[in-house]
This record gives C-alpha cells, structure tokens and sequence, in this order.
C-alpha cells in the first residue's frame, strides 16, 4: 500500500499511479514458445495478450503543433496607406485586419461619438503595443498606426509641446 506522500504525488500529477497485479502463477514452469509461422501471422498485439502479465494500456500521445513563422511585412512591400473615417466602434475590425497585414492607417475619429473614440483609439494603442508598431497623432481626431518596418519622418516638437488640445486628456 502507498504512503501519504506517494497518494499525494499522484494526485497533484507528479507520479504515476502504479498498480497492484495479482500475476496468475503457472502451476508448472512454462516453456519456451517455440516459433511458428501462426504466431508470427498474429502480430505482436496476439503475443502480448498471451503472455500471464497484464500490460497497461495509455492514452495515445498527440504531438504539438510546431509554431509556422509570421509573415513579416518588409519594407519593400510598402505601397499603400489606409484610411480610415469609423463611425462605429465595430470598425475596429478593419483596422486590425489591416494593420496586421503591414498597412500603415490613419484613423480620423471625426465622425465619432467621444466615448466610442476614446474606446477606438485604446484599442488602436494596444493593437499598435501588441504588434510592435507605433500610433502617432497627426491632429486632434486624427491618428497614424504604423507598423514596426515603416518609419514616419516629420515635426514631433509641436505635437508633442501642445498638451492642452490632448484627446487623451480626461476632464
């Protein structure tokens, strides 16, 4: 009989149950098996179910599935910009899609009510964070997603010093 330690290492997983057979002792000393060509048709699934000693049976084992790489967009496949004018939240969809495949987006929130803008554009920021790109505002409902291989060049300094007109600012 197993011991407290060992009823508790198989139950959490750490070690396998093992079981206590009862092996049928042969009254009289078993001879070798002589190799016939019937025994030989049978398989080794025959053969093992002859022998006294029950074998265990496990569940069959399912192989991982190997990780296929991501299709990384590069630089030279950089030939559109899409714009974007949501008026539901539901847009967002697109927006992903998109910006998943290497599409730089604009997303002007104009036509937007201000709770589901400010939804919109924390979605944009951590669909941007999750796939390593940036969101960039251009003007005040107006912002860039852009993925990690497109680099945008223009004047920072004044976006960045206007904290006043800030969409992110809350009242």
């Amino acid at each position: 009989m197993a011991g407290p330690l060992r009823k508790t290492m198989v139950y959490l997983g750490l070690a396998d149950e093992e079981y206590d057979y009862e092996a049928a002792q042969p009254s009289a000393p078993a001879a070798p098996a002589a190799h016939t060509p019937a025994a030989a048709h049978n398989g080794p699934a025959q053969g093992a179910a002859s022998n006294s000693a029950p074998t265990q049976n496990r569940a069959p084992v399912t192989p991982l599935r190997r990780p296929t790489a991501a299709r990384q967009a590069g630089p030279a496949d950089m030939n559109e910009i899409l714009t974007v004018h949501p008026q539901h939240y539901k847009d967002a969809q697109m927006i992903a899609e998109n910006f998943r495949e290497g599409i730089p987006v604009i997303i002007n929130l104009s036509q937007m009510s201000e709770p589901d803008a400010r939804r919109l554009v924390d979605f944009a920021s951590g669909l941007s964070q999750g796939l390593y790109g940036k969101i960039e505002r251009v003007t005040g409902k107006v912002f860039l997603l852009s993925p990690a291989h497109v680099v945008v060049s223009g004047d920072h300094a004044e976006a960045e010093t206007d904290v006043e007109a800030s969409f992110f600012s809350q009242p």
